[in-house]
């Protein structure tokens, strides 16, 4: 009689675990709250616990672990269908949003190509909407006798031909007219859109201040070029480049305006699920990530200033430089703080710094990740961040000791981009993990 009770009672709550599993598997379950679930599992394994005889625990524990399965598996990410239902005018914004991002990041590239072919001075006038376009053999010489009429021809390039000048012009022209292509690509369908009314009062003011950062870019982009057509350099071991400052400032808006577009496109297609029960070590491990993520841009900031200085191109040895842990003319400038900005050898040792800091820190991160309990997508993002970081080092080791070719120096600069990507996409999973007030 008792192991019939037995077998009826355990039927019905296996037929709860079912019915339970079904609930969670259900794309409405995202309209319930958190504490419905919760109570739901509770409920369940109190009656496994209870109602059962004390000599068939085994049976007690089994049920209790199978509804925890399908708690971890399902109602820990309450939002992670919500996607499927986003409106049609959302998914709009968010994939301009996201192309906006992905143009900016096309210019971080062919920034930097432009700056390793060591074209950006060779256009030496500046307009709004775009310089003519040298169509006669004549138009390019008149081009090419303003360029000699500038520091980098006299001191650097006298032997320069005309072919190679047209390379290096190009190089200039495809980099401006691609960043003028960004601005038509956002404001022309920012107008519009605002216009009919699809962006929501938040989403407005990023886009005043994803238009004021491209104006901002774009006179930032001349100045910078400016520094370097200026008739300042006179000593012997001058060389003609533009300023690292401007340099690194122009590379940091470029950055800055990227990571908003992912973001704020991330918002749109991709909104970061939700955990059914946010722990502290959660909220730690969210203060860590966006740790990680300021260091990565940090570091990248840095790798500004050993481009504008062409700090790659001395002490080309890993780990040491030069056989010595610490070079002798760390602190060759005077005052000090000079170096940090202005001395090669120093520039190029705090990179070294940063990138191994970096390194370590999102290493520690990613076990920390197989650790806590965190939004199922927070985990892939953690895999990527952790991933990228090894494999931009390496990148930058190879650049270093390879002599900075163009291809490998330029995959390393645009390995930090795509690190930071991740990085931002991993702080962006883990946006909701705050514990309630």
């Amino acid at each position: 009689m008792n192991i019939l009770k037995l077998n009826m009672l355990s039927t019905r709550l296996l037929h709860g675990v079912g019915a339970l599993s079904s609930i969670l598997h259900s794309p409405r379950t995202i309209k319930c709250s958190s504490k419905v679930l919760l109570t739901s599992y509770l409920g369940l394994r109190t009656a496994a616990r209870f109602a059962l005889p004390q000599h068939c625990g085994c049976l007690t524990t089994s049920l209790a672990k199978h509804g925890t399965k399908i708690l971890s598996r399902r109602a820990v990410t309450l939002a992670a269908e919500a996607t499927q239902t986003l409106p049609r005018t959302q998914k709009i914004v968010g994939y301009w949003l996201a192309g906006c991002g992905g143009m900016v990041f096309c210019a971080v590239i062919l920034g930097g190509v432009t700056r390793l072919t060591e074209s950006g001075l060779s256009m030496v006038t500046w307009r709004l909407l775009g310089e003519k376009l040298p169509t006669t053999q004549q138009q390019w010489v008149e081009e090419f006798n303003r360029y000699q009429e500038f520091p980098e021809f006299k001191i650097k390039n006298k032997n320069m031909t005309l072919e190679e000048f047209k390379f290096i012009w190009w190089m200039e022209y495809a980099h401006r007219q691609w960043g003028r292509l960004i601005g038509a690509s956002f404001f022309i369908p920012a107008t519009i859109f605002w216009a009919k009314g699809w962006f929501q009062p938040v989403l407005k003011k990023r886009v005043l201040a994803f238009g004021t950062l491209i104006a901002m870019q774009g006179l930032m982009g001349w100045y910078m070029v400016k520094s370097g057509l200026e008739n300042k350099f006179d000593g012997p071991s001058d060389v003609p480049r533009v300023s690292q400052y401007r340099l690194a400032s122009h590379l940091s808006l470029a950055f800055v305006l990227y990571t908003l577009f992912l973001w704020s496109a991330l918002d749109q297609l991709l909104p970061a699920e939700r955990l059914a029960q946010v722990t502290r070590s959660a909220t730690r491990f969210r203060a860590l990530a966006h740790s990680c993520k300021g260091l990565v841009f940090l570091t990248a900031v840095s790798g500004a200033f050993v481009a504008g200085l062409d700090a790659g191109l001395i002490y080309n040895s890993f780990p040491k430089m030069a056989d010595k842990w610490i070079p002798d003319d760390i602190l060759a400038f005077s005052p000090a703080l000079r170096n940090f900005t202005e001395n090669p050898t120093t520039v190029q040792f705090d990179h070294r710094l940063l990138g191994t800091s970096t390194l370590m820190l999102i290493s520690g991160m990613w076990l920390l990740s197989r650790r806590r309990m965190i939004p199922r997508r927070a985990v892939l993002a953690a895999n990527a961040v952790a991933t990228m970081a090894w494999l931009q080092v390496a990148m930058g080791i190879t650049t270093l000791l390879t002599y900075v070719p163009v291809s490998i120096a330029a995959a390393h600069q645009s390995g930090s981009l795509v690190l930071l990507s991740f990085a931002v996409w991993l702080t962006h999973e883990l946006k909701h993990v705050k514990l309630p007030k």
